[in-house]
């Protein structure tokens, strides 16, 4: 069993919970949430809960923009501020672990950490997207994934069947535009929000885990 996740804030804009493992093997996660939710979302703490379990310690935080309100969408404008959030984060993770340490998010949050990872790929040895939202539902003319060609992390993709942010066929062909490892793990019958159909996590555990240690 993983223990309890505390209450954790660092320099910069790191507020958020810490899961610590009873077994650590190392490594780290950090984890953030959508445009619409926060970082105690029911996926994100299963999550953090099943890394810590298989030994992760698990950063789970609130973007920038969420800790200046606690609810409504992020503005384009602070997007920037949200990349410098997930940067403290990963730093304040890194001097947790010894070993390599992951970044992943849901929806606007995994997006946010693509880029970030695309434009400063040192720090990341890793990222996990779930929902990942390749273009405005409707609008598949507007692609976001003009920075997939600089990612150097290799990355696990959980994507629902029925997501209208992005088919599983427009996923594999983004997807092709990344030259490092990258897994696919698409859930039959979710949506965007990934509530309706079973998620697995073991196996995401095992295929971030790979790609930390590779």
């Amino acid at each position: 069993m993983a223990a309890e996740a505390t209450p954790f804030a660092a320099a910069g804009s790191v507020r958020g919970f810490l899961h610590r493992p009873d077994v650590a093997i190392g490594a780290g996660l950090v984890l953030t949430h959508g445009a619409g939710g926060n970082c105690n979302g029911a996926l994100l703490v299963a999550a953090a809960e099943a890394f810590a379990v298989a030994g992760v310690h698990v950063l789970r935080i609130d973007l920038p923009f969420r800790q200046k309100r606690p609810k409504g969408p992020p503005s384009p404008s602070g997007a920037a501020a949200d990349r410098a959030g997930l940067r403290d984060a990963v730093g304040a993770m890194r001097d947790l672990v010894p070993g390599g340490v992951t970044l992943g998010g849901q929806s606007y949050g995994g997006r946010q950490a693509t880029m970030l990872a695309a434009d400063e790929p040192g720090p990341i040895d890793a990222l996990l997207l779930f929902s990942y939202p390749l273009h405005p539902p409707g609008k598949p003319e507007r692609m976001r994934d003009e920075h997939f060609p600089r990612l150097r992390a290799p990355a696990v993709f959980v994507q629902g069947t029925s997501d209208p942010f992005g088919t599983i066929g427009e996923i594999k062909a983004a997807l092709k535009l990344i030259q490092v490892p990258v897994v696919l793990m698409p859930i039959d019958g979710a949506s965007h929000d990934l509530r309706r159909g079973r998620i697995d996590l073991a196996p995401i555990v095992a295929a971030t885990i790979s790609h930390i240690q590779r």
